[in-house]
């Protein structure tokens, strides 16, 4: 038997060093050897073979070789519960054994027991990504999560941007969508990592999300989302776990969530959210067309992508409802038949042919032969959009149609009489041992006006992702959604006053859309889009912008949103080194460092400033590299609990914002 295997079923002799999942608690194992516990060392003393592995006879007395037994437990080999057993491949596997190896199959990627912190602020960054394990370090997971202070406050309104003063409680309004009437009830833009701004917002929200769409980085390589690792699939499923995991506490127990992605990461995806929400929980995947195979892209071998996928998901299937949707369609040549007189007795209707009527009322042979039948068929359609009620085709009986309409079905094959059923459904018609159906069963009220619809299904190709790149006034190159496909989500699963939520918000459709909508939203933001920004579109919103769907749900402006920004304290100095251009700023940033900053319990400042010169010497990216390493990426911001903590210098405003928001007295 191998060393570690020995090491593992001796350590498991003592209860509580085992989960209740029978793995083996590495983090108290290394905290044990770490303090030369006597009940470790007792256990190791035990078997003869780590024994001699892990200690030295020094003058009869036998000696804990600490570092060798610290080194032995880190090893990449040893512990089912470390990532580290899966570092260096990706696939399906279950209890260790990948897909080629067994019949059963489970998602397993590296770093899945890992906190990802996901600190990029600009789009064309690449950044080196902060990893945290759970199992090595909960102390730190907990802290990196804690709620976070609040700075930065401003109100925004038709008048432009004010001053904040407090967060609107509408109890009446509460109380009508079944939350606690001392909810927040303004409409937030969060500025700021969305994993620990995610985190800030479970005291005040969780439980209470409607719904929650998010177009999260594809992971394509082309999307902004770059990393330095090899481990693409495994970083961007760590990205989305941490992220999802905190989305579904906040949801309703009858909320959803929408995620949009692409072919890229789309089965993984799926998989993920299974795990995260329960297969039981799965409503459907929905594909959209986002764009045209026609065009020059058409030249191209193979079969053209035009579609991307929204995976939707339900805190609670049971609990959740999904309301109808419609989307327009064009007329329905089978609808050719038409009922003269509608408004007589239905026993004295007369019947026509649709194409008769047209032929007469509007003289088709009139026009040359190659063009009779386009016109014909656009009058026809015409004519039916506008005269639903006399439009008619035959359809079906079928035997569970109901006693009543089988016995009249079956009278109405021996003449010609039309004969007339009442159903809880309303009126049904039956001539000649069919149901009369007319074209007004196809008409419905979509985007503000009557047209031919059907009920929406999982492949959306109505919407049109051309010319969209000016809605809301701002604009976000390859990332951008049309407001029409937000509306949609919207009417699906949502109600007026709903709570939406959006962490991936980019160029605000979300929010925008959700604004127009009369829908409470929440969006988180971590990047910089300058101009293109969601406040920038908000303000155009609440101004009365007229793109979008602003026309067919009669946007006419107003309402108002609050912004907030995560206060930063090392990812501050962060940024001043990224910025800087000279070494003699990198100097004073070091001596600000010196002074404020939280920097790594292993630096040494006094051995930093020894080799000062030859810091001087170095090349600027290797100097700002350098003060990189030395920050502590653990106190990248503010935590509420420090925010009294003179350390931290938060001002009378940001305790103002903050008490308010959590709901603090003191």
């Amino acid at each position: 038997m191998k060393l570690y295997e020995t090491l593992e079923q001796q350590l498991k002799k003592e209860p509580n060093f085992v989960t209740d999942n029978g793995e083996l608690k590495k983090w108290v194992v290394l905290n044990k050897a770490q303090n030369f516990d006597e009940e470790l060392i007792g256990l190791l003393l035990d078997n003869a073979d780590l024994k001699e592995k892990f200690f030295v006879n020094v003058k009869d007395t036998l000696v804990f070789k600490q570092n060798l037994f610290l080194q032995f437990l880190e090893q990449k080999n040893y512990l089912n519960d470390s990532y580290t057993q899966y570092k260096n491949k990706v696939g399906l596997t279950i209890d260790g054994k990948f897909l080629k190896q067994r019949n059963e199959v489970a998602l397993v990627w590296p770093f899945k027991d890992c906190i990802l912190e996901g600190g990029q602020s600009r789009e064309e960054q690449k950044r080196e990504e902060i990893f945290f394990n759970e199992i090595l370090a909960q102390d730190e997971i907990t802290q990196l999560l804690e709620p976070k202070v609040l700075t930065n406050a401003k109100l925004y309104d038709a008048n432009g941007e004010k001053a904040f003063e407090h967060f609107n409680r509408d109890a009446e309004l509460n109380k009508q969508r079944g939350l606690p009437e001392n909810t927040i009830t303004d409409n937030l833009i969060i500025k700021g990592n969305n994993l620990l701004a995610l985190h800030t917002l479970k005291k005040e929200f969780a439980g209470k999300i409607k719904l929650i769409y998010i177009d999260p980085p594809y992971n394509t390589g082309n999307d902004g989302f770059k990393y330095n690792d090899s481990f693409n699939h495994s970083t961007w499923l760590t990205f989305m776990k941490n992220r999802l995991e905190v989305a579904r506490q906040l949801l309703r127990e009858d909320g959803v969530i929408f995620v949009q992605c692409d072919d890229n990461e789309q089965a993984y995806l799926k998989v993920l959210m299974d795990d995260v929400f329960g297969k039981e929980n799965f409503i459907n995947n929905i594909t959209v067309k986002v764009k045209s195979s026609a065009g020059f892209k058409t030249i191209n071998l193979g079969v053209m992508e035009v579609s991307e996928y929204i995976t939707l998901y339900s805190k609670n299937k049971g609990k959740t409802t999904i309301n109808k949707q419609y989307i327009e369609t064009s007329y329905d040549k089978n609808y050719n038949l038409i009922v003269i007189n509608p408004n007589e007795n239905f026993k004295n209707w007369k019947i026509e042919k649709l194409n008769d009527i047209i032929e007469t009322e509007f003289n088709i042979k009139k026009y040359p032969k190659k063009l009779q039948k386009v016109i014909r068929e656009g009058l026809s359609s015409d004519y039916a959009i506008n005269n639903p009620d006399k439009v008619f085709r035959y359809t079906a009986i079928n035997d569970d149609a109901g006693n009543e309409t089988i016995i009249a079905k079956n009278h109405s094959l021996n003449n010609d009489e039309i004969y007339k059923v009442e159903t809880s459904k309303g009126e049904r018609f039956v001539h000649k041992g069919q149901q009369i159906t007319f074209f007004s069963t196809k008409m419905h009220y979509i985007d503000g006006k009557t047209v031919p619809g059907e009920q929406i299904s999982n492949i959306w190709t109505h919407l049109r992702w051309e010319g969209i790149a000016n809605e809301g006034g701002v604009k976000l190159k390859k990332g951008k959604k049309p407001e029409k496909l937000l509306k949609t989500i919207l009417e699906l699963t949502s109600n007026e006053n709903d709570i939406i939520l959006d962490y991936h918000l980019g160029s605000g459709t979300t929010a925008a859309v959700a604004h127009k909508m009369k829908r409470q939203y929440i969006g988180i933001e971590q990047l910089d889009y300058a101009e293109n920004d969601s406040v920038i579109r908000l303000q155009n919103v609440i101004n009365s912008d007229q793109s979008g769907i602003s026309k067919s749900v009669n946007w006419q402006g107003g309402g108002s949103f609050v912004y907030l920004e995560l206060k930063k304290f090392n990812e501050t100095f962060i940024e001043q080194i990224k910025e800087a251009n000279d070494t003699e700023t990198l100097l004073n940033i070091w001596e600000q460092m010196k002074a404020k900053s939280f920097l790594n319990y292993n630096v040494d400042i006094q051995e930093q400033e020894q080799h000062i010169e030859d810091f001087k010497q170095d090349t600027l990216d290797n100097q700002k590299a350098l003060l990189l390493k030395l920050l502590d990426l653990n106190q990248l911001y503010v935590n509420q609990s420090s925010l009294n903590d003179p350390e931290f210098e938060c001002t009378e405003e940001e305790k103002q914002v903050t008490r308010d928001f959590y709901q603090i007295k003191n």
